[in-house]
């Protein structure tokens, strides 16, 4: 390997081996090695740098011994230092204080509980807003037309938003996105829970879908941005468990409400109060370090002046001292992989750069997972649950919301599974494993329409699959790799383009659902479901890549070029 590939950083290494030469009973031997690696892992440098003349050591002794890599990252409620095992290819890993990942991950976190809550909360809100009696208004007779657009007012806005962010995404950064959405969230909530007629209403729909838009785009860029690699993906993942929370608090606050003139109004309104705290919480955070690093190469101000933002950023989010030694270090290498990938590029891309080379093989890989995400019917499967537990004696089949609140806990349990197993055993087992569990589940739902309907186990057996397997690959995982697949260049508008197509799809899929139905039986549709779950699996096996464990910038230069 060329000597120009080999990071100028000197790191105190712990060897240990069992060539009795190199073998101390009384004390570990101590040699300074440079790593084969760009200098682009984000925030992994400990504290135990010292300059010293560098001796390379020799090739076989790598080739042969076992590496604990000491990294002393000192931070409130940790020793500063951290010992790993690692094989010949050596890895590294910051180390960090759990407590002061909690906010900067929670913040951003809210928008997405606010995505879910408005999906719970909008099941109630139909019927109160529906009702003579209970709805507290005099235009409470809706039009399936009316009804439609406002279940799906939040999701035209959601659409128009992932639009809308694609060319502003890098000007007004990852927590500014984050704080406009959380504005959008409460003016929306507030507009519709007072709306006096319709229209008022419609217009509160679609900001709150706006909300929705902005914070689905830069939740998942500012956690992963911020947050240590070895945990990226327990992060993104425990924000998808948040999404399920916010249904569930939506079915919950709507049972609660359902029985209570103009409960509606209560039901859109509640999410005006998490706006204002999602909204403070990021006030109190720091931009993403990375962003600002990325604003400086493309010549938006003084190189050292963000470099120094960056570095007081990342002080903060790691909870040391203002300017530490550590951040300085880290920002330093981050900064330098960054000239080092646009040393023979333009300092800002164009704006259809996203569709060209490894932007392009990214958006690919996003795009596909968002877009398998919705076409393998997660919504019309749903749809089915309350006939399909039915059919079995559920006593609570007979009322949606209590179906609604069962298979919400359920996805929360499996969710929960995923988050806790995403790092652990990595991105594409839980694909492959739970793409495989839909396709099955799905085409034993075809098989109980067409010729098992006198065994209804096999239908609550099928729907319990399906949701558990898509609770733990697409549900949380597809938005993992889009938040960690795309190059820093391109990250904000590649993002956007992934958020476009969910919301695209899904409003598909609910669209073309009653014809396709009508048209096909479910049986077939179920069928048609099954077979696109299967080349979904292809795709996944064919073009997913492993990430668990890489930086950002190490997917980038090893994945993605």
């Amino acid at each position: 390997m060329a000597s120009s590939s080999w990071s100028q950083s000197l790191f105190n290494l712990k060897l240990s081996h069992s060539h009795p030469a190199l073998h101390h009973p009384k004390h570990s031997q101590s040699l300074f090695f440079k790593f084969n690696s760009h200098p682009s892992s984000p925030f992994f440098y400990g504290s135990q740098f010292k300059s010293q003349t560098y001796m390379p050591p020799k090739r076989p002794l790598l080739q042969s011994s076992r590496l604990v890599f000491k990294v002393g990252a000192q931070s409130e409620g940790s020793s500063g230092e951290e010992t790993r095992s690692l094989d010949s290819d050596a890895k590294y890993q910051e180390v960090f204080s759990w407590s002061s990942v909690v906010f900067p991950f929670l913040f951003p976190a809210l928008g997405g509980l606010l995505f879910g809550y408005d999906i719970g909360a909008t099941s109630g809100a139909t019927i109160s807003l529906q009702s003579p009696e209970l709805s507290g208004i005099t235009w409470f007779e809706l039009s399936a037309v009316q009804l439609g657009l406002v279940v799906s007012g939040s999701l035209y806005g959601a659409l128009l938003g992932s639009i809308l962010v694609y060319p502003i995404a890098d000007f007004l950064g990852r927590r500014g996105e984050l704080i406009t959405a959380a504005i959008l969230y409460a003016l929306g909530g507030l507009i519709t829970a007072s709306a006096p007629e319709l229209d008022v209403l419609l217009v509160g729909r679609l900001l709150y879908g706006l909300g929705i838009g902005l914070a689905m785009h830069g939740a998942p860029l500012y956690i992963a941005e911020t947050c240590p690699s070895q945990i990226r993906g327990t992060l993104i993942s425990l924000k998808e468990l948040l999404i399920v929370l916010g249904i569930l608090l939506g079915y919950f606050v709507g049972s609660f409400e359902i029985n209570e003139v103009g409960g509606w109004r209560y039901m859109y309104g509640l999410s005006a109060p998490i706006a204002s705290l999602m909204g403070l919480g990021m006030w109190t955070l720091p931009p993403s370090p990375r962003w600002l690093l990325l604003r400086a190469v493309q010549g938006k101000g003084s190189l050292q002046e963000y470099k120094e933002k960056a570095i007081h950023a990342l002080s903060k989010l790691r909870g040391r001292p203002a300017g530490d030694k550590v951040s300085d270090m880290q920002i330093e290498h981050t900064l330098a992989s960054l000239k080092s990938a646009y040393t023979d590029q333009e300092s800002e891309g164009s704006f259809l750069e996203v569709f060209q080379g490894p932007s392009l093989k990214a958006f690919i890989i996003a795009g596909g997972l968002v877009l398998s995400q919705q076409i393998t019917g997660q919504p019309s499967v749903l749809y089915f649950a309350g006939s399909i537990l039915q059919t079995a004696g559920f006593s609570a089949a007979s009322d949606a919301t209590r179906v609604s609140v069962l298979i919400g806990f359920f996805k929360l349990l499996m969710t929960g599974i995923a988050v806790l197993k995403v790092d652990d055993i990595g991105r594409r087992p839980l694909l492959i494993g739970g793409v495989g569990g839909l396709a099955l589940s799905l085409l034993l739902l075809s098989a109980y329409y067409k010729f098992l309907g006198g065994f209804p186990v096999v239908a609550v057996a099928a729907l319990l699959l399906y949701v558990g397997c898509y609770q733990i690959s697409f549900g949380p995982i597809s938005w993992l790799m889009v938040s960690e697949i795309f190059p820093l260049r391109t990250r904000g508008r590649g993002i956007s383009l992934a958020v476009l197509t969910n919301f695209g799809s899904n409003a598909i899929v609910t669209f073309a659902f009653s014809p396709l139905e009508e048209l096909l039986g479910a049986e077939n549709l179920f069928l048609l479901f099954g077979i696109i779950a299967l080349l979904s699996l292809l795709f996944v096996i064919v073009y997913v890549p492993e990430t668990k464990g890489l930086s950002l910038e190490e997917i980038e230069s090893k994945i993605l070029k």
